[in-house]
């Protein structure tokens, strides 16, 4: 190392997404699934704020819905960059999950650790042609989930991590 170099310092503990593999995002329609369920949310809040306002008459009832705009507007803006943030990626022997904005979050869960891998759609995730691959382990804190699937590519997925954890599960 020359003196005039700066020491190399190694990757940070706190930058939780490296980047030497290969990250699959999710499906773009999860933007519109959350923003009708927040839209629905919204306007049953606003519904009762507008009743109390119209029936008492008083000024907190419409801050309140003037509020509840303002938060709706900015969820707006955090779910279509949150859906953005979300990705995965198989390596040989795990999967990685990341997730988050403010508090990125990565999830590791070893192939030898998955006890079964669930694969789910609600209503809203059938109508956009989405589903969710939920992962469980024996501890709760390292389940992880891959939301905005597409039906075929969590079934994929599904039986790719089944048959890998099984494998990975004889060795032990």
């Amino acid at each position: 190392m020359n003196a005039a170099e700066p020491p190399q310092s190694p990757v940070s503990a706190l930058e939780p997404w490296p980047d030497t593999v290969r990250w699959q995002p999710i499906s773009t329609d999860l933007i519109w699934v959350e923003l009708l369920r927040l839209a629905l949310g919204v306007a049953v809040l606003l519904v009762g704020l507008a009743l109390g306002w119209v029936f008492s008459g008083h000024w907190l009832f419409g801050a309140g819905c003037a509020v509840v705009l303002l938060g709706g507007g900015w969820r707006v803006v955090t779910i279509v960059r949150a859906v953005r943030a979300w990705g995965y990626a198989e390596r040989a022997d795990d999967l990685l999950v990341r997730h988050g904005l403010l508090v990125r979050r990565l999830s590791i869960v070893p192939y030898s650790r998955m006890q079964f891998v669930d694969v789910s759609a609600g209503p809203l995730e059938r109508a956009f042609d989405l589903a969710t691959v939920q992962l469980h382990t024996a501890a709760a804190a390292t389940d992880a989930r891959v939301p905005g699937l597409r039906p075929a590519e969590a079934s994929r997925l599904r039986d790719r991590l089944t048959a890998l954890g099984e494998d990975r599960a004889e060795g032990l």
